[in-house]
């Protein structure tokens, strides 16, 4: 049922955007995954010192690899593989010509702005909203681009500002489908249906088993108490979680306050320590308090939180929810589980997630502070392989005394001409697998990872989409905001190990008075029987912690 695959036709690959259940599937020998982005080439790794050089730097619109005559080349990938994601913040008239399996003829040769419009050059715009997703002015598809011995992407002159290319490689064994830049009509229905399901997201469980276990119970939840909300014993994997409270009907502080103070742990195959623990509300992939948002594997409304990502077990599963609070807190919780032999399950990693806060582990903290040779790197994931990083949900608190000048636009004037350099989202995603020295992906900005773009000039709007969301932003930045990105079809699979960051330009405090602040919540899968290293978190660090007076 979970096996490895050989062979794959396009409606496969298209498949795995909304498979859930794959992301448990070990990583072969020799499928990697990473990213061709436009950031500044100034930054590398110098092999002689063992330090990183320009670590920092922000000049991020118009890296390539190298020049050619009429353009860049942004991306050159290795087959067998598959382009599964291509964002820009701003697409331009300049052609994308995309050659394949070193064909001296693109596939592919159009304006890049067309790449996100266009589709099988029919006259009017392509239509998959869910696939191909406008968010905050990012441009963002979807739509897999598969090739079997190499992938050259060649921008021209033109082309816009800000690339992400992101893929998959294969084994070599691997058969995958010849794309011609054309797509016909097993290949066109197969998106419409997934465009279907994605636009279906937290309305229908996108598992691919049926149920053989349904529980639905109320529980009440005590001050310094917990409710063991699943004691499951024998193999299976739990596909859904469904949460529903009644803290819509109490203050915003009062939400925000419970939602740190409940947290759900779960333990697989009566482990001793949870591979899953988190602050309820920033576990369903939002903070602080509700904030709704639909995603694949995760959301909420003001009724109801869910959670569908696949999360298999051998021998018992065990989730609670303990209240830390001072009141009470009454919850009904739905859990559905499917079938798997312990056989199957034993040959599937295991889900995690872990909240945290300023977790450097066991790296040199002092390499990450300013004038250290790896700063701005934040932590968001250390794990151990194999394994697969699939997302993370990142609560900043970005808060700022408002100053006395004012802007000559919006709240706080924009470009070069701001009353105060406010912006937190410089930060480039740098993804280190398998012990790289150099990342085998390095983003454009911390916006642009999610999928939006231009996030340092107003507006600053809410959205929601498959796999990134914004579900809340102060509506002038200064203060809270939430953010998701979820990589499911572009999950990171890792061997032995995988070290996330996220540059973080400001400190915790900045100009004296100011906060810049991070709490994340990652999710990935590593295998059975391993711990990862991240420890419950004091309630003293997640409630109150987020204030401009503390």
């Amino acid at each position: 049922m979970l096996d490895y695959k050989t062979s794959y036709t396009y409606r496969d690959l298209v498949e795995r955007l909304y498979n859930l259940e794959r992301l448990a599937v070990p990583p072969a020998a020799g499928e990697r995954s990473g990213s061709f982005s436009s950031y500044d080439r100034s930054s590398f790794y110098n092999e002689e010192t063992g330090k990183y050089e320009n670590w920092g730097a922000n000049d991020d619109g118009g890296g390539y690899i190298r020049q050619e005559v009429n353009g860049i080349v942004a991306c050159e990938i290795e087959g067998p593989g598959v382009i599964w994601r291509v964002w820009s913040a701003l697409p331009g008239e300049g052609h994308i010509r995309i050659f394949l399996d070193h064909s001296e003829e693109p596939v592919f040769d159009k304006p890049f702005r067309d790449y996100f419009d266009k589709f099988n050059d029919e006259g009017c715009p392509a239509n998959f909203p869910n696939l191909a997703p406008t968010l905050s002015r990012g441009r963002n598809s979807y739509i897999p681009i598969p090739f079997q011995k190499h992938c050259k992407v060649v921008l021209d002159n033109g082309w816009g500002s800000y690339y992400h290319f992101t893929y998959t490689q294969f084994p070599n064994d691997v058969r995958l489908p010849s794309f011609t830049g054309f797509f016909d009509k097993e290949a066109a229905i197969a998106l419409a249906e997934a465009d279907r399901i994605l636009y279906r997201r937290g309305r229908n469980n996108p598992r691919l088993q049926e149920p053989y276990f349904n529980q639905t119970e109320n529980w009440t939840v005590p001050p310094g108490g917990k409710a063991t909300v699943l004691n499951h014993a024998g193999a299976g994997a739990v596909c859904m979680i469904r949460v529903r409270t009644d803290l819509a009907l109490k203050t915003e502080e009062q939400q925000r306050n419970a939602l740190r103070q409940l947290v759900i742990s779960m333990k697989w195959d009566q482990e001793d320590e949870p591979s899953v623990w988190a602050p309820l509300g920033d576990f369903f992939g939002s903070a602080p308090g509700i904030k709704p948002y639909r995603a694949l594997p995760l959301g909420m409304d003001d009724h109801e939180f869910y959670c569908h990502w696949y999360m298999p077990f051998s021998d018992g599963a065990v989730i609670e929810i303990g209240n830390e609070g001072p009141e009470s807190q009454t919850l009904a919780v739905d859990i559905r589980l499917v079938s798997l032999t312990k056989t199957e399950a034993d040959q599937l990693l295991r889900f995690h997630a872990k909240w945290h806060r300023d977790a450097f582990l066991d790296l040199e903290r002092e390499r990450y502070e300013e004038g250290g040779d790896r700063w701005p790197d934040w932590p968001l994931l250390l794990a151990e392989g194999p394994g697969r990083f699939c997302g993370v949900h990142l609560h900043v608190y970005n808060a700022w005394k408002i100053p006395e000048q004012e802007a000559e636009t919006w709240w706080y004037g924009k470009w070069d001409r701001k009353t105060i350099d406010w912006w937190w989202g410089e930060g480039d995603e740098k993804f280190f697998v398998d012990g790289e020295t150099f990342p085998s992906t390095f983003g454009t900005g911390s916006e642009d990872y999610i999928g939006y773009a231009w996030a340092a000039e107003p507006p600053f709007p809410m959205f929601d989409s498959a796999f990134a969301s914004q579900p809340y932003v102060e509506i002038d930045g200064n203060g809270h905001t939430s953010v998701n990105r979820f990589h499911i079809c572009d999950n990171i699979p890792f061997n032995q190990s995988f070290e996330g960051f996220m540059e973080k330009y400001k400190a915790n405090r900045w100009e004296e008075v100011n906060r810049c602040l991070y709490a994340a919540t990652a999710y990935w899968y590593q295998a059975r029987g391993t711990a990862d290293r991240y420890p419950a978190v004091e309630l003293q660090h997640r409630v109150g912690y987020d204030t401009l007076n503390d």
